[in-house]
């Protein structure tokens, strides 16, 4: 079994697949450092888990790190594979909430900040039917996308 972890927006969400095709769909509003626990004790209790895939960027900055954290942790204990990807996979590319009234998108490859316009539409976080592993990677350190203030 492995998981997939989107937790950079709310509501987080935590994908468990079989053979890379989703099978349980765990959803639920709230803090990270709350939520990602709770599901993974309940995914734990049932299930033997291979490989965890998470978003690692770009998104809440705490959100991230607590992410990053608690899944080393585990993959540490239970001697896992971590493997990273971006929310643009999971979101159709749209932009993607950063601070105040900015956000990430992608420009030319590059993720850049900056205001929307005021009717773009913003596409929320899905967790995809089939797990596409060729979008994710081993190098997978939170990234963090906005400049030094």
């Amino acid at each position: 079994m492995d998981v997939l972890v989107i937790s950079i927006a709310n509501p987080i969400l935590i994908g468990l697949y079989k053979n890379n095709k989703l099978i349980k769909v765990y959803e639920k509003e709230g803090q990270s450092s709350d939520i990602i626990p709770l599901i993974f004790e309940e995914i734990l209790k049932e299930q033997t888990l291979q490989r965890i895939f998470y978003v690692n960027a770009p998104g809440s900055y705490m959100a991230i790190k607590v992410a990053y954290v608690f899944l080393k942790t585990l993959v540490i204990t239970q001697k896992l594979e971590l493997l990273a990807s971006s929310g643009f996979h999971f979101n159709q590319n749209s932009p993607i909430k950063a601070l105040g009234k900015k956000y990430f998108m992608l420009q030319n490859g590059e993720i850049i900040v900056d205001f929307i316009e005021q009717d773009r539409e913003i596409k929320p976080f899905c967790l995809p039917q089939i797990l596409d592993e060729t979008i994710f990677s081993n190098e997978n350190l939170p990234e963090y996308n906005l400049p030094a203030v």
